[in-house]
């Protein structure tokens, strides 16, 4: 099916989106009946309050991660080990994980923020678009955040203490270098992980027709 647009184009309509935009239909007009035009309008503010706090959520959680992986990491590195060649490395080290380990707070506050949304607009109104898969995603993504945080981390942070602040200078066949490498490959993984789950609910957000 296809509908009229601007400028004599048209645009085709597959069934599922005439499914949802009736279904968001039908619910509106049966709203605005129960609760006369005064209701309709404080509703119209809450779903729009609701999906505000999504979208902030959201652009926080994304845009913090692409920016410690892109500028933050490497800037960090970059300069200390220029300023300071003999423990700039280790420096560099210290503070990127003192900037993670703060940043995990910044991923949990997101996460419950999106759930509870996403879920406040469930109730609250028609089922927003791929609601279950969405609310999968945002699940995942917390655990991954959660593992990240609390247990590898942890374990950085552990072999760190263990070998003075200087694991990534160790020998390569050093056990505890090959760990630690270990340790942040799969840090880096579950962030990519995140960042590739955002980018999904970043793409079901846009396409939402509410």
């Amino acid at each position: 099916m296809t509908a009229p647009g601007l400028g004599g184009r048209t645009y085709r309509i597959d069934a599922q989106s005439r499914g949802n935009v009736r279904e968001r239909g039908n619910a509106y007009g049966c709203l605005k009946r129960q609760t006369g035009a005064s209701g309709f309008e404080n509703y119209n503010l809450l779903m729009l309050a609701l999906r505000y706090v999504y979208v902030l959520a959201l652009v926080a959680w994304l845009g913090g991660m692409i920016v410690l992986g892109v500028l933050v990491a490497p800037t960090t590195f970059e300069v200390l080990q220029s300023a300071a060649p003999g423990t700039g490395r280790a420096l560099a080290g210290d503070l990127f994980g003192t900037t993670i380990a703060r940043f995990h707070y910044v991923e949990y506050g997101a996460g419950a923020l999106l759930l509870l949304s996403l879920l406040g607009m469930r109730l609250l109104g028609p089922r927003p678009a791929a609601f279950g898969v969405r609310a999968a995603i945002i699940a995942a993504m917390l655990a991954a955040a959660a593992y990240s945080g609390f247990v590898v981390l942890g374990r950085i942070d552990g072999i760190q203490q263990e070998t003075g602040g200087v694991a990534s200078s160790l020998p390569a066949s050093d056990p505890r270098r090959i760990r630690f490498d270990e340790l942040h490959r799969l840090s880096t993984n579950l962030m990519l992980l995140n960042i590739a789950g955002a980018l999904l609910l970043v793409y079901w957000e846009a396409r939402d027709d509410r």
